[in-house]
């Protein structure tokens, strides 16, 4: 075989290994999130009220945000091939859990299970897709995983509500199970027996994953990630209460977001290679545009549905950068950190939501996006000092052990 040839097997095999990671991702994605299409089927049949069967998504939540890092943190040792297909076989077990349950108590536990695995795989996964490949291609590998979650979104989700309303919600999760082992199977055959890519001592991964350049970076990630979802989480009322349409019409318009954001995630990736931290800087200052026009623009459906498209192209376009950015800063502490760029995430989710829930109760629904704008304003300063944060050196023993970190060539030369 000549080298050309070698290189191109090389590179077929490295498609596989990420295709493999994106596939677990989007079974994980769909787990997480459709929960919210078969809600009333699981209240009906546990005997509890519909929310109190929303602690099923906060369960799940405080999974990925505490029990990710921490389950991380204990498995550090472990080679990274290892932990995946370990991680994936007790999603596995979780999902089974809450496919034969018919307690509430059961479908928590299972959900805490599943939501903490859901923190460590996306961790893994998107350093291991970061050690996979060549120096400058690092943002689009990363963005493969957080692709995998996206189209989730858009195509797992449904096709799970449909499933649940159809033949009964246990069969939703019967489907996540066969789609899991499918995943578990795959990261057998195709992802490389890639062992440690780190320091294994804990002190060493903490130390770096926690500096304060990275605590500053997860919190500019909060924010972003936070103040998209003060709006997001209200967007189906703010469609029917303010633009004027319902029913069908708002699944559409959430089709158009869930695709633009699907598209933007794997577009993001090659913006984060060019350069990351300049890529958030943008796409804070383009967010702000974006949700000052939503607010204006909102009575005018046409309008409404164009916005929405660039509002997902940009809002999930900056996550592969985000995450680049959190496991390039920590360094050596690379494994331990990509956990937390998903507890960040997850923590702006439920904090957005959160005010937003304030905000529709004090002002009406029109007023999350001024909320959402008001947050980006904030965001941007810190957005912007966070392009001057650096990476961090090398460990003086060369136990760096991950793969170098990545440059970012724009913010390097600010």
């Amino acid at each position: 075989m000549n080298t050309a040839e070698h290189t191109e097997g090389n590179q077929g095999r490295t498609q596989l290994a990420l295709g493999t990671l994106a596939l677990g991702a989007f079974v994980i994605g769909t787990a997480e999130l459709v929960i919210v299409g078969i809600l009333n089927l699981i209240a009906k049949d546990t005997g509890v009220s519909v929310g109190t069967a929303g602690l099923l998504v906060t369960a799940y939540a405080l999974g990925i945000c505490i029990g990710g890092p921490l389950l991380t943190a204990v498995t550090i040792r472990l080679g990274r091939h290892l932990l995946l297909w370990s991680a994936l076989s007790v999603f596995l077990v979780g999902n089974l859990l809450a496919a034969v349950t018919t307690s509430f108590g059961a479908l928590i536990v299972a959900r805490v299970i599943t939501g903490a695995i859901h923190g460590l795989f996306i961790g893994v996964a998107s350093a291991l897709a970061a050690h996979l490949v060549p120096a400058g291609q690092q943002g689009r590998a990363v963005a493969m995983v957080f692709g995998g979650i996206a189209v989730s979104t858009v195509i797992g989700v449904p096709l799970g509500t449909l499933v649940g309303n159809a033949i009964g919600w246990q069969a939703t999760f019967v489907g996540i199970v066969a789609l899991g082992a499918l995943a578990l199977v795959a990261t057998f055959a195709f992802v490389p027996r890639i062992g440690l890519t780190g320091p294994t001592g804990l002190g060493s991964q903490a130390r770096h994953a926690f500096a304060p350049r990275v605590l500053a970076q997860l919190g500019v990630g909060l924010l972003l990630l936070g103040g998209q979802f003060a709006a997001f989480t209200y967007l189906a009322s703010y469609l029917e209460d303010v633009t004027g349409i319902s029913g069908g019409a708002i699944s559409a318009f959430l089709l158009v977001y869930g695709i633009a954001s699907a598209i933007g995630v794997f577009g993001g990736g090659r913006f984060a290679d060019r350069g990351a931290a300049t890529t958030l800087v943008v796409a804070n200052v383009a967010l702000a545009l974006i949700l000052t026009a939503l607010h204006y623009v909102g009575d005018n459906p046409a309008l409404t549905a164009v916005a929405l498209a660039v509002w997902g192209l940009v809002g999930f376009g900056l996550v592969p950068s985000f995450q680049l950015r959190v496991i390039t800063l920590a360094g050596p502490g690379g494994d331990l950190a990509a956990t937390l760029g998903a507890s960040a995430v997850n923590a702006g989710i439920a904090g957005g939501a959160a005010a937003g829930g304030w905000a529709v109760e004090a002002h009406g629904v029109d007023s999350v996006f001024v909320l959402a704008l008001i947050v980006m304003v904030v965001a941007l300063p810190a957005t912007w000092a966070a392009t001057r944060l650096r990476p961090a050196p090398a460990e003086p023993d060369g136990t760096a052990g991950r793969a170098a970190p990545v440059a970012d060539p724009v913010a390097d030369s600010i």
